[in-house]
């Protein structure tokens, strides 16, 4: 798998990331993690494959100042903005499958839409499971099926039609563990015992579908394979294709589930 289909974007992608993508889909997702994560003030917790941190901010919010949390990502560029975002977060540079800690170092350790990417996903689930604290929690998200997301099971057949299928796998990667069952056998692989996984419902919102294009190529890993031209071509389509997804009041929204599955450490 090349670092494209691993979700890793470049330094310009990453501010277009977390200035368009985190509000358009994963800041409604922060909270609901950090719920599921049961975060409460004091604790340490380990955000991994943090991004630009958004549900590691969410979590330092939760643990106050007694508490630390540290994020933890592959992608130096994601680090740059969130460094700056969020300077008193620890932020290091590791590898999911290689956490760069201690047996029983945290209280609490949260994965949000990193897990799809990861090389090796059960080496990563018993990584977070061995610095997880007994009586520590668990708590990671990954999206739902792409056929129950209709505005990207669009995009992506748009992007097929339009550039086959190298293209169209970029959009598709992030939802090849929205089957429960994928994700349930991950855990069991793992050694992660009692893993529960709930779905709830989300919404996917941009201010219109030119934003909406302009996240899903600038701010992903289309930056590097979509030229001008072709640029000009998607949106052109998708303003006529994807026009059912606009609002009232001309905002574009859509349902974007999530499976957040958890576990408590004996």
């Amino acid at each position: 798998m090349d670092d494209t289909l691993k979700g890793q974007v470049t330094r310009s992608a990453a501010e277009i990331y977390d200035e368009f993508f985190v509000p358009a889909l994963f800041q409604e997702w922060a909270p609901r993690v950090a719920d599921a994560a049961q975060i409460w003030p004091g604790q340490t917790v380990l955000d991994v494959a943090c991004g630009t941190g958004v549900l590691a901010r969410e979590a330092a919010r939760r643990a106050e100042t007694d508490g630390s949390v540290t994020g933890l990502d592959r992608n130096e560029d994601m680090l740059v903005v969130a460094r700056r975002v969020a300077p008193s977060i620890e932020w290091r540079l590791g590898r999911a499958e290689l956490l760069p800690f201690a047996d029983h170092t945290f209280d609490t350790v949260v994965s949000q839409f990193g897990l799809m990417f990861f090389e090796d996903r059960v080496a990563a689930l018993r990584e977070m499971w061995r610095v997880l604290r007994p009586g520590g929690r668990l708590a990671v998200a990954v999206w739902g099926p792409l056929d129950d997301t209709p505005g990207y099971a669009a995009m992506v057949a748009l992007l097929q039609r339009l550039f086959g299928d190298r293209i169209a796998n970029e959009l598709r990667a992030p939802f090849i563990l929205g089957d429960p069952d994928a994700l349930r056998s991950l855990f069991i692989q793992a050694d992660i015992p009692n893993g529960a996984i709930q779905t709830p419902a989300g919404t996917a919102r941009y201010p219109s579908i030119e934003a909406w294009v302009h996240v899903d190529v600038k701010g992903w890993t289309l930056a590097d394979l979509i030229d001008d031209a072709q640029y000009r071509t998607l949106l052109r389509e998708a303003e006529r294709e994807l026009s059912r997804y606009i609002q009232p009041d001309g905002t574009v929204a859509f349902h974007s589930p999530a499976h957040i599955a958890t576990a408590t450490k004996a």
